[in-house]
């Protein structure tokens, strides 16, 4: 259709011409076309409209007066045409939205000061036409959600706060259009448009608006009805979720009856509601997840009003089983809403009956009406026992698990989020436990022995079984001992027989991690029961023996783990038993360890190393060291003869394992390659088969060849592109590239930091191409080429030009991203990582590199988080100097070499400081957070610090930990039995 007869004066100042030619270019064909929606400038008028978005928010001050006004006019004008008309309104609504957040970035300049009638304008023209309101309420939702939400980063804190005064003062008008819509509109795409733009407002606005109007009894309305569920529903969560005065606590009442009584005939109590979210639609699946953040919002809020009166504690009880029965839908986001509030709810039901407990005891005056919070919610309390119990999440010590097809597998990386969810289920289910002893046991129980009937049918769920075993564990400690003890006869002795009648690999593996993490988190049983505990570690060592993945390293761990704990049961005689347990293990030593692999073994060997610690004999010890230390010994004996007669044999043996590995990475990487070359066009093809070749030898060899002034920059910048276009598909041809290029350009560039930038910048270019794209030509280096490529990066970032810096940095980052998901992650990190982080942390306490923190935040923070996350398979330490078992793992000698290596370059830090920096750089597992930590310490070290506030910031950090300790080891079972000093521990 024609576009309408608008005028807009394009004249300007001859000092602002060159600045908005392209402004008025771009407008002048946007005149001329922007409304033949339906010709073949569609495209090109979305380019127009981006440039124009462009235009007002980065250069509108740069526009002179007139043409501000004539845009604002002209896109006012234009809004206002296209929804007067409902037809062309549905057909260009992506279209109209597009002008609509144009005209939202104007507002953002000029109102209210330039455009104070905004408000009143735009409320006026929504009375006149139903589309052209819809469209409004489309605008003031995006304004809303601009100043509020998204304006941080974007407009100063002047600007924001200029603009949320100027909402708050005009919402009256836009209140009273959103009632009047709400009240009078049979339109649903209408209602549902306003319902929007409530919801976005409703989080900021006065609570005379919400209770001084009927809005709240307009949403619980519009609940019942499908068509406007969801955003009625949204609306009310964020009225829900308000936290007022007492004056309201009436209004929130009946707010939340009413809403249960509508709930119940929209979804009934009885509703299997993971079923149905399973089989729901996506707005039917948006409403489960929705009436999680409602209920548990509000129950936030207002949960202590709603416990006064038996009707209301109905209601209240109702919502809670409602939060429940969301908690079984398997949607990660789901379960998270809920999780997150029954760790709020328990404790706080177990801290208030703690109190009331007390209270009680020592009460003589009047019977108080309060109710008693655990028998008030004992039925949700012991639901929540068979929730927890359910979906338990898998602990960070497990690591057989299902992968997704099915099969059991060793877990090859550590799932954060997995063991978020587990350290919050942990927690409130230790809380529930210590609510209700009785019930935990004859829930776990319960399901234990459905359990075993179900492999007695040959139906054996793992997930069930896992979950059930995980939650055993998890409550290690927060039973009185005599019930524990009774308790974990049971689970053992249930356990150890389901293993002995199962059937199959896979599922004697499932039952094997799980007798093996149950046994680990209870040692004070152990210890008080020979017999279990004996029982239990010979089925370590048969699991030893199983040589499914996975398996043999939890047993060991396991064995190291209660050998840690219960190492003197081992050194004395038992009751019953002729000889020390120590004995009869080193008698079978061979037969034992046959089947581990070496840091099995020696995991194996510190853990019998803890049991001969044990022993107060010094004879005794030399005895037991002897025996243990036999067969390596004899092994040593062996190589040193043959070694005597054939001294070659060690380097010959060393260059066949290292040519095995490369082989074996180099069938990897030929398997990606081809898969790769089956994925790309024919045309990339001709590239790599004809051109490429065609032009290594006259350009790189000519670069190669070259005096150096006469090397051209381009070669460098023209091979990082081809490698990035084509990827690893140029592999083959990097070893020649690298050869022709890398030794001749670093000899120009390092040189010093001036000469040579171009060079410089596209060299870098090149190898982060070759690295992204073609990393697994790393492996094919020489030892002597890899350490050039490390120290040509290290350079790079030493270097005091940002771009150099960044590139290197970025480099780097990418390289140990790669390096940890590849098969030399250890051979890697035991070369280099000790110098990168000293490296790193140079750079950072430089002044001169201050615009690279950002990064050097983020490989920091992958440095620490790689060194717990099991990736590294050796010692980092020098083992040649120290042994192998100087510490007992690589994030103990990390922690000293970074305390170290900061003590020696800060001195002015306080060893109190120093130990509080260090620990958090271990500890913050969040980026953000990391970084604000690592900021501190750099403001720490700027000057020296004896008696100022430093000091004072560092003892109350310490502090701050410690009491959070303390007050979660006042909880029965909260700690980790495996992490406590225990006083009496093999008494």
């Amino acid at each position: 259709m024609p576009g309408p007869k608008l005028t807009l004066s394009l004249s300007v100042p001859q000092q602002s011409r060159q600045s908005s030619l392209l402004y008025r270019s771009a407008l002048i064909q946007l005149h001329w076309q922007v409304l033949d929606v339906n010709s073949c400038f569609f495209l090109r008028l979305q380019s127009l409209l981006q440039i124009l978005e462009s235009v007002i928010k980065f250069r509108w001050g740069a526009l002179p007066e007139e043409q501000r006004q004539g845009i604002k006019n002209y896109i006012s004008n234009l809004i206002i045409k296209l929804s007067s008309d409902d037809q062309i309104f549905r057909r260009q609504k992506v279209f109209l939205n597009k002008l609509n957040v144009i005209l939202v970035q104007v507002l953002k300049q000029d109102w209210p000061h330039k455009w104070p009638t905004f408000v009143t304008d735009i409320v006026g023209a929504s009375k006149t036409s139903e589309t052209l309101c819809e469209n409004s309420m489309h605008i003031l939702k995006l304004l809303s959600e601009e100043v509020f939400d998204f304006s941080r980063g974007e407009m100063t804190q002047a600007k924001i706060k200029d603009l949320k005064n100027s909402l708050n003062s005009e919402f009256k008008l836009i209140h009273e259009l959103c009632l009047f819509v709400l009240n009078a509109s049979q339109k649903p795409d209408l209602i549902r448009a306003t319902l929007g733009t409530l919801y976005a407002f409703l989080s900021w606005v006065p609570l005379g608006y919400v209770f001084e109007s009927n809005l709240v009894e307009i949403l619980l309305k519009l609940f019942p009805q499908p068509a406007f569920r969801n955003l009625a529903l949204q609306c009310l969560t964020e009225i829900g979720s308000l936290s007022v005065g007492p004056e309201a606590d009436a209004q929130f009442v009946q707010l939340y009856v009413i809403f249960m009584n509508q709930l119940v005939t929209v979804l009934p109590i009885t509703a299997d509601i993971p079923k149905a979210y399973e089989q729901g639609s996506d707005d039917e699946q948006e409403f489960v997840q929705n009436l999680a953040i409602f209920l548990t919002g509000f129950l936030k809020a207002h949960i202590s009003i709603m416990e006064e009166g038996h009707e209301n504690q109905q209601a209240l009880i109702m919502g809670l089983q409602y939060v429940v029965n969301i908690s079984y839908v398997e949607a990660d986001e789901v379960l998270k809403i809920c999780l997150d509030y029954w760790n709020l709810f328990v404790p706080d039901v177990y801290t208030t009956s703690q109190t009331t407990d007390v209270n009680a005891q020592f009460s003589f005056g009047p019977i108080s009406t309060t109710p008693n919070r655990k028998n008030l919610y004992n039925g949700i309390l012991s639901k929540l026992r068979g929730l927890m119990i359910a979906r338990m999440a898998k602990p960070e010590e497990v690591i057989v698990v299902e992968d997704e097809n099915g099969n059991i597998v060793r877990e090859t990386m550590k799932d954060t989020d997995t063991l978020a969810r587990y350290k919050t289920m942990h927690e409130t289910l230790v809380y529930l436990s210590n609510l209700g002893h009785d019930d935990t046991e004859h829930q776990m129980l319960e399901q234990l022995r459905l359990q075993s009937q179900l492999q007695n049918g040959r139906e054996l769920s793992w997930s069930g079984l896992n979950t059930l075993c995980w939650a055993i564990g998890s409550i290690s400690g927060s039973m009185l001992e005599e019930q524990e003890n009774r308790f974990l006869v049971t689970v053992i002795r249930d356990l150890l027989n389901l293993c002995e009648i199962t059937r199959g690999k896979d599922n004697k593996a499932v039952i094997a991690s799980n007798i093996m993490y149950v046994v680990g988190q209870y040692p004070r049983f152990l210890r008080n029961h020979w017999k279990f505990l004996k029982t239990v570690v010979n089925k370590l060592f048969e699991f030893m023996h199983e040589t499914h993945p996975g398996v043999q390293d939890m047993a060991c761990e396991t064995f190291l783990k209660i050998c840690h704990k219960c190492k003197r049961k081992f050194v004395q005689v038992q009751l019953g038993e002729q000889e020390t347990f120590i004995s009869e293990l080193l008698n079978e030593l061979t037969s034992t360890i046959q089947d581990l692999e070496t840091h099995q073994i020696h995991m194996f060997y510190e853990a019998v190393g803890l049991m001969i610690g044990a022993d107060a004999t010094r004879e005794k010890q030399d005895h037991y060291l002897g025996r243990l230390m036999g067969p390596p010994n004899a092994t040593w004996r062996e190589i040193i003869n043959q070694a005597q007669a054939q001294p070659d044999i060690l380097r010959q043996t060393e260059i066949v394992r290292n040519i095995q590995n490369i082989l074996q990475t180099n069938v990897s990487v030929t398997l990606k390659l081809i898969e790769t070359f089956v994925d790309k066009c024919e045309d990339l093809s001709l590239v790599t088969e004809s051109l490429v070749p065609a032009m290594m030898d006259p350009i790189l060899g000519d670069y190669a060849r070259n005096v150096p002034d006469a090397r051209d920059a381009e070669v460098l910048s023209l091979f990082a592109a081809i490698i990035n276009k084509l990827r690893d598909r140029m592999a083959k041809e990097v070893p020649t590239i690298f050869e022709a290029v890398f030794q001749v350009t670093l000899q120009m560039i390092t040189k010093n930091f001036e000469e040579h930038p171009e060079h410089r910048l596209h060299f870098y270019g090149l190898l982060r191409a070759i690295t992204n794209h073609c990393f697994g030509t790393l492996f094919t280096m020489s030892p002597d080429q890899l350490k050039l490529v490390i120290d040509s990066i290290i350079w790079a970032f030493r270097h005091t030009e940002r771009n150099i810096a960044e590139t290197g940095l970025n480099l780097l980052l990418e390289m140990l991203q790669s390096f940890q998901h590849s098969d030399f992650a250890t051979q890697f990190h035991k070369t280099y990582y000790l110098a990168l982080m000293r490296e790193i942390f140079a750079v950072m306490t430089d002044s001169f590199h201050k615009p690279g923190f950002k990064l050097h935040v983020k490989i920091l923070h992958h440095l620490f988080s790689i060194v717990n996350s099991g990736v590294i398979k050796a010692p980092l330490w020098d083992e040649a100097a120290k042994g192998p078992t100087a510490y007992p793992n690589n994030a103990v000698f990390v922690h000293e070499f970074v305390s170290d290596l900061l003590s020696h370059s800060f001195p002015n830090l306080r060893p109190a400081q120093l130990q509080a920096c260090v620990a958090g750089m271990f500890e913050l597992q969040d980026n953000t957070a990391f970084k604000d930590h690592l900021r501190d310490f750099l403001v720490q070290t700027k000057s020296f610090s004896s008696q100022d506030n430093a000091d004072l910031f560092a003892d109350e950090a310490a502090a701050a930990r410690e009491a959070e300790r303390q007050r979660l080891a006042n909880i029965p079972g909260m700690l980790n039995p495996n992490e406590q000093q225990e006083e009496m521990q093999d008494a």
